[in-house]
């Protein structure tokens, strides 16, 4: 299946092949991407780590601001 990622940072838009029944997870560990770094979205809805992504899934990688 294919995913639509949009990294928020980078401003930038990327597609990506996944295995079906894929998951945040998996996405995250294919781009490379630290799971307690970022939070992602699907249609301006944040979604869990474990949430299965959908053929044509619209993602959102947003990195996670800390600091005081």
């Amino acid at each position: 299946m294919q995913i639509n990622i949009f990294f928020e940072r980078e401003n930038k838009s990327k597609k990506i092949e996944l295995n079906q029944n894929s998951s945040v997870k998996d996405l995250l560990g294919k781009l490379k991407i630290n799971p307690v770094t970022v939070i992602a979205a699907r249609d301006n809805e944040l979604i869990t780590e474990n949430e299965k992504l959908r053929d044509n899934d619209n993602i959102k990688i947003i990195p996670v601001v800390s600091g005081g």
